[in-house]
């Protein structure tokens, strides 16, 4: 396939790096499409939003920016010009005013969802079993290790700050709604993909798709990427 010169930028969420989209890089490589994972601080929006611009302006040529999870508010933040296009992947879109925990906590928690709070430095971590149990239950007992091994805290400033207008509003977007999310209800993944007349695409799926269903999450920016391409 032609992506012309549409590079592919992969935001990652909470409790994860860049290489949980090790899987999507490969198979958009593999299609001839450049991707650059980015790293957030997770230390605050703006801090991430900040991160994220820096990568951003490295980049020549439109961008399809991907985000997971907490990264849809990162994603929907940037004001950079040269993104064309937004992927929500099991993500968070906060509308203006509106906060990332505000959306979160919008609907009712899985039962299997793990109880967050924070530590004595304002940072919450992923408890071990929830990764199981929560936030990738179809992934491999391997992968599962490592997801547990590298995970990253997020600051409760990112999930407490209230957002701008969002890119949603001003560019092409696609959502790909993980129906069996133990993290982020999946009818509040719907109620946001409605409000942001996105291209919906349902899977059923965990809430990291991206190390359990990657062919999933590669087709959905691929398409994101072709409709840039095309225009």
């Amino acid at each position: 396939m032609s992506s012309g010169n549409v590079s592919v930028v992969l935001v990652h969420g909470a409790w994860a790096d860049g290489l949980s989209w090790s899987k999507v890089i490969e198979r958009l490589n593999e299609r001839g499409i450049n991707a650059v994972a980015a790293p957030l601080p997770l230390t605050s929006l703006s801090d991430d939003v900040a991160a994220l611009d820096r990568v951003l302006e490295r980049i020549d040529g439109p961008v399809v920016l991907a985000g997971h999870a907490y990264a849809g508010g990162v994603i929907g933040s940037t004001r950079s010009a040269n993104v064309e296009a937004l992927v929500y992947v099991a993500a968070l879109a906060p509308d203006e005013g509106e906060t990332v925990g505000e959306v979160f906590y919008r609907g009712e928690s899985h039962p299997q969802a793990p109880k967050l709070a924070p530590d004595e430095h304002g940072l919450i971590w992923l408890p071990q079993e929830a990764f199981a149990q929560a936030f990738a239950q179809h992934a491999t007992p391997q992968e599962l290790a490592v997801l547990a091994a590298v995970q990253r805290p997020i600051s409760v400033a990112c999930i407490g700050e209230a957002v701008g207008r969002p890119l949603w509003k001003d560019r092409p977007s696609w959502f790909l709604i993980a129906e069996q999310d133990r993290m982020i209800n999946p009818e509040t993944q719907h109620f946001m993909a409605g409000r942001m007349k996105a291209q919906v695409r349902s899977h059923q799926v965990d809430h990291t798709p991206s190390v359990t269903a990657p062919g999933a999450v590669t087709d959905i920016i691929v398409e994101a990427v072709q409709s840039v391409s095309a225009r």
